[in-house]
């Protein structure tokens, strides 16, 4: 099991376990996490799964895939240097821990 504990705009944290392999935004919709929407499932299509990596796991999490950066110009919050989309984000056993936070606002 990876842990990722996601951070809510209000600072209310909540800790998930997932499998490696899964993605940030597929553990947060199927623990029913507020602040994750993922309107396209992943396919990274929209950027309703944005999200903040920590500033300690920026490096860990790796550079934005191809394609995320155009996504990311279409986020409904403040996109900055740790934006990443959670679609993109796959879990494994070296991100165990991994802390993300969650903008104020997805669509």
């Amino acid at each position: 099991m990876v842990k990722v504990t996601y951070v809510a705009h209000d600072g209310t944290r909540t800790e998930l376990d997932g499998d490696p392999g899964d993605s940030v935004m597929s553990l947060a919709i199927a623990q029913g996490i507020d602040g994750i929407v993922g309107e396209c499932g992943g396919s990274m299509m929209c950027a309703t799964c944005h999200c903040y990596v920590d500033k300690d796991w920026a490096e860990a999490t790796g550079p934005r895939m191809d394609g995320e950066e155009d996504m990311l110009e279409s986020a409904a919050c403040e996109v900055t240097e740790r934006s990443r989309l959670s679609c993109q984000i796959k879990l494994t056993e070296a991100l165990d821990g991994l802390v993300v936070h969650l903008p104020e606002e997805q669509v």
